[in-house]
Order: structure tokens, then C-alpha cells, then sequence
């Protein structure tokens, strides 16, 4: 499958995902805005999303596709199939041992993420009661991830793609339809976590077993090669969930911060997850398992090439959605969550935290690009040292600006924090001449900074224009940012196509290498 075309795959279940994401968070501020219930609710759903993120969707991808991938090259199905057997086993009985200690030390292990709620201990125990609710979810989502990873393999993105749509669909059924009997609507929500990762579940597994590699429960054995996966996966969980890490470190130290800060940093990183989803997990995920194709083949100027194509598309997308985010961030926010009892103060301190955190999109993204080119040459060390670095910066940066800015301050230091990652990633990379940077790429990377310069010049003049419908009413207000929105794409477009920043002609092929 061509990369571009997998990529694209990707991507655009993950789009879906995310306008029904920005569905679900739009609810959330109409009914909950950035209230204390609101706060306790992103602090039960970030909980079990942390370890699902870091050694889920971060450390055991980054070690499990290319070993699995390798036999699948090597040995064929029947090994490959072993051995995702053996694994899921392992990672069963870890995750049951998991959840079962976390929800019985749930008090103590709140001191970990939210100390700060200990002052209100009403709070701390809301968040303490929803957070045992949601943390069940951990367990069904890990396992979805080593099922996403084996049809990954095999060239199967559509389904493992499509899961997220499920949690949103949950969270937005519950929300309407379970709040009026619950507590809280934080209940509600906690609720629709839970039931989210069983029927993603149930939806993977039910494609897996379609595709002819259905998994069967085996005893648990530590296998030389599950050693070889563990061993892999202990520098992996801080190499890949580096971000994650630096986000969790934020929430940390917010809630020391008045009531909303928490509320305001997940709204504001909500709206800058959508770039990096669609592109930086689009791109992620469908370069690995190619890469460690083409590393076990010893196609080392393929790997190379799709290394530079890759970080091609990334750049091309976004360069100028940073620069759109940091201009019209305040206009993005009010139209998304700006009615209820998201009130003018939400919106402006939402809106100046995701400027802050659309100053580092490109790096979030750059950094999912670069890890596949460690990973896939099973190296999970490297990453760990440069993301120790990037985690102690992050804390410094939030503790010297989190007086000052407030939450704004703390948004600022994980973009900071997410360049270095970036620059450090690449710089190893580099040294070892596992990414060397063709003509092509450099040609083009200040076409598309030009063109990223003048669709920004464009929406602040446009921003400018239309101010009095984009404070409007709320169909005005739509309105205006939609052509705001679409005219800047347009811009943009045209002056890539100008500047040769990108050849529409060449978006079908510019990765089409297998």
C-alpha cells in the first residue's frame, strides 16, 4: 500500500473522529463550561488515557510492530500469530494486576496527577469516585492497541483508525441521554468512557477474527521474544509519551491553579489535537510498520526517502496550521465552546493556552514522524535520554511561568519543551546518517514557510475585517470563521502551488513508495 494512501487512510477516519470530538467538548462547555465538576471529569479521563497513550499507543507500538512485522516477514502468518497471541496473554494479566491496584489505591494515586484538589476535598473525592469509573477503560484500550498493531502490519489501518469514533459516540450518548440520572454529568460522562472501551473492544476484535489472524487466549509465558518486546517497551513508555508526559505534567501543577485552569489547558489542547492527530498519528502509524520493512530488507535509500517524504507532509500541513491557530485562536474557541456556561473570561483564557500550545504543532507532529526512525530499528533507548531532557525542561518551564502567564505559562513551556524534543530526535538521527535531508526537502521547506507567511498576513487582515460578525451571534459568527477558514486554505493552496511549496498534481504520489 502506498504510504500516502495509508497515511490518508489514517487521517481521515481520525478526522472523523475529531469533529465528533469537538461534538462531545462542545456539550461539555455548554453544560459543564470550566467548572469544578468539568476539572474532576478531565482529571478521571486523563488518568487512564496517560498509561493508554504512553504504553498503549506509545511504547508497546513503537516495540511490538516492528518485531511483529519482521516475523510476519520472516517467519509468515503462523509465527507472527504466535506471537501476538503470546503477548496478548501477557499483557492481559499485567493489565488486570493494573486496574485492580489502581482502583483500589485510587485516593493515594490522585495525589499523583491532581494534588492540588486535596485543598477542596469535595473535588478531590469527585474526582477520586469518576476516575474509578473511567480507569476500567485502560485495560480494553491497551488490548485494542496490540490488535490495531497486528492489522496495522498487515496493511489494515481503516479499522484501528475508526475506534476513536466509537468513544466519542459514547461520550456524546451518555451526555445527552444518561446525565438527567446520574449525580453529575461528570457521572454520565465517566459512564461512557467505561462502555467506550468495551465496544471498541468488541468492534476490533470482531475485524481481527474477519481477517483471518483472530487472536486465541493462551496461558501467560514470558516467551524469549515477549522478554524481547518487554525489554523494548520499558525505555519506549518515556521515548514515545514524551508529550504525553509533558501534558500530564501540566495538569499536575494546574491544579494548584484557581478552578478552571485544567478545564481551559483540555479545551485549548483539544482544538490543537486535531492537526496533530490527523496528521502526526496519520503519518506515525503508517510509517513504522514501512520503515521496518524496508530497514529488514536492507532497503536503506528507501527508508531515507520515505523518512524525507514523510517529514515533507507533515511540514507542508503543519507550518501554516500552527500560524492559523496562533492568529485566530480567540475566534476558533469562541465559535467551538463559546455559549452556555462557557462565558468571554473562558473563552479568553482558553484562547491565549491554545496560542501557546500551537507555537510547538509542528514539533508535536515532527516528533511522531522522527520516533519510527528509531523505532524501527529497535532502538527505544535513545529516545529515553532525549525525553528525560524534554520532561525536566518541561517542569522547569512550567514552574517559572505558571507565576507569571498562569495556565498560559504552562502551555508555553510544553511547546518549548516539544522543540527541543524534535531538534534532539533529529539532530541523533542525523549523526547516525539515518536522515539526511535531500534537495527536494530543502527546496521546499521555505517555499512552504512563504506561503504559511502570506495565509497568515491574510487572516489577520481578515480577522480584522470581519470582527463584527465574529462577535456576533453565533450563526454570524460561524459563518465569518468558516470563510475566514476556507479562505485562508485557499490562500495557502494557491501559494504553495505558486511557490512550488507542493504540486497538487504530486499529492497522489509524493509517497508512494511501498
Amino acid at each position: 500500500m502506498a504510504l500516502l494512501r495509508s497515511i490518508t487512510t489514517v487521517g481521515g477516519y481520525t478526522m472523523i473522529s475529531r469533529v465528533l470530538g469537538f461534538a462531545r467538548d462542545i456539550l461539555i462547555a455548554d453544560i459543564l463550561g470550566a467548572s469544578a465538576v468539568a476539572d474532576a471529569f478531565f482529571v478521571a479521563f486523563k488518568y487512564p488515557n496517560f498509561f493508554r497513550r504512553l504504553f498503549a499507543e506509545g511504547a508497546f507500538n513503537a516495540a511490538f510492530v516492528p518485531l511483529f512485522s519482521g516475523l510476519l516477514t520472516a517467519g509468515g502468518r503462523a509465527q507472527a500469530k504466535a506471537f501476538a497471541e503470546g503477548t496478548f496473554a501477557v499483557l492481559l494479566c499485567a493489565l488486570l494486576f493494573l486496574v485492580a491496584a489502581f482502583e483500589i489505591g485510587m485516593p493515594w494515586a490522585m495525589y499523583a496527577i491532581a494534588p492540588g484538589f486535596a485543598a477542596d476535598p469535595e473535588k478531590f473525592q469527585l474526582a477520586i469516585t469518576l476516575t474509578r469509573i473511567t480507569f476500567p477503560y485502560l485495560l480494553f484500550i491497551s488490548l485494542v492497541s496490540l490488535m490495531g498493531g497486528v492489522l496495522n502490519s498487515l496493511d489494515r489501518f481503516a479499522a484501528a483508525a475508526a475506534t476513536p469514533i466509537i468513544l466519542n459516540v459514547s461520550l456524546i450518548a451518555a451526555l445527552i441521554g444518561l446525565a438527567r440520572f446520574t449525580d453529575t454529568p461528570g457521572h454520565a460522562l465517566a459512564w461512557g468512557v467505561a462502555a467506550a472501551g468495551i465496544a471498541q473492544f468488541l468492534w476490533l476484535y470482531l475485524v481481527l477474527h474477519g481477517s483471518g489472524m483472530g487472536l486465541k487466549l493462551r496461558l501467560p509465558r514470558l516467551t524469549p521474544k515477549v522478554r524481547r518486546l518487554l525489554k523494548l517497551m520499558l525505555p519506549g513508555a518515556i521515548g514515545a509519551g514524551v508529550v504525553q508526559i509533558n501534558l500530564l505534567i501540566d495538569v499536575v501543577i494546574a491544579s494548584f491553579l484557581p478552578s478552571g485552569a485544567i478545564s481551559y489547558l483540555y479545551f485549548a489542547d483539544r482544538v490543537n489535537q486535531l492537526p496533530v492527530g490527523v496528521i502526526g498519528v496519520g503519518v506515525g502509524t503508517a510509517l513504522l510498520p514501512l520503515l521496518s520493512r524496508q530497514i529488514r530488507s536492507e532497503a536503506s535509500a528507501a527508508a531515507l526517502d520515505s523518512q524525507n517524504r514523510a517529514l515533507e507532509f507533515a511540514l507542508l500541513l503543519t507550518i501554516p496550521a500552527a500560524a492559523a491557530l496562533m492568529v485566530i485562536s480567540g475566534p476558533v474557541i469562541l465559535v467551538l465552546f463559546g455559549r452556555g456556561a462557557f462565558g468571554a473570561a473562558e473563552v479568553g483564557a482558553a484562547s491565549m493556552a491554545l496560542a501557546a500550545y500551537a507555537a510547538g504543532l509542528p514539533a508535536y507532529v515532527l516528533v511522531k514522524v522522527l520516533t519510527p526512525g528509531y523505532f524501527a530499528r529497535e532502538d527505544t533507548v535513545t529516545p529515553v535520554k532525549i525525553a528525560s531532557l524534554c520532561v525536566a525542561v518541561n517542569l522547569v518551564l512550567n514552574l517559572v511561568l505558571m507565576g507569571p502567564f498562569a495556565h498560559v505559562g504552562i502551555a508555553a513551556a510544553t511547546a518549548i519543551a516539544a522543540w527541543i524534543n524534535a531538534a534532539l530526535l533529529a539532530g541523533g538521527l542525523k549523526r547516525r546518517g539515518h536522515l539526511v535531508i535531500d534537495d527536494r526537502l530543502k527546496s521546499r521547506l521555505p517555499r512552504i514557510a512563504l506561503a504559511a507567511a502570506i495565509m497568515t498576513a491574510s487572516l489577520v487582515l481578515g480577522a480584522m475585517a470581519l470582527a463584527g460578525p465574529l462577535a456576533g451571534a453565533e450563526v454570524p459568527r460561524i459563518a465569518a470563521l468558516g470563510g475566514l477558514i476556507a479562505g485562508g486554505i485557499i490562500i495557502y493552496g494557491a501559494c504553495a502551488q505558486l511557490s512550488g511549496a507542493a504540486d497538487l498534481k504530486e499529492l497522489k504520489t509524493i509517497m508512494g513508495r511501498t
